[in-house]
């Protein structure tokens, strides 16, 4: 069978790791799942989701020029609604709450500062005298 990034391939589960899963191929290959292609919800241990000699369906993402091949299961998966992250709201760093701009805020941390820098080298030097 000749692989190619896009194609559904089906294979076994071989080996767990903490950071995927490979996968034999039909043909003798070896593919790898990777712990962020499992499922779209948050994998924090592969083995709660894969098991060695488990048969598993999967989509080639990669082949990379060493021959190596990357596999998804979340890719033949439809995100649940849950899961669908909603798009972040704009950040306007003009004005904060009371109405004063970011620049302001600066401008007078800025300031504070280089007086609190003044504060201790004075203090320091009346120390070395």
């Amino acid at each position: 069978m000749s692989l190619e990034v896009g194609i559904i391939v089906e294979g076994k589960i071989v080996k767990t790791t903490n950071f995927g899963a490979f996968v034999e191929l039909t043909g003798g290959r070896t593919g790898l799942i990777h712990i962020s292609e499992i499922t779209h919800s948050y994998v924090k241990d592969v083995k709660d989701f894969l098991h060695e000699n488990d048969t598993v369906t999967a989509k080639v993402v990669a082949i990379k020029p060493d021959g190596k091949i990357d596999l998804s299961l979340k890719q033949l998966e439809e995100p649940k609604q849950e899961e669908v992250r909603p798009p972040r709201p704009s950040r306007s760093y003009e004005r904060r709450e009371g109405g004063e701009s970011f620049e302001r805020m600066m401008k007078d941390f800025l300031k504070s500062s280089e007086e609190k820098l003044g504060d201790i080298k004075r203090n320091l030097e009346g120390k070395r005298t």
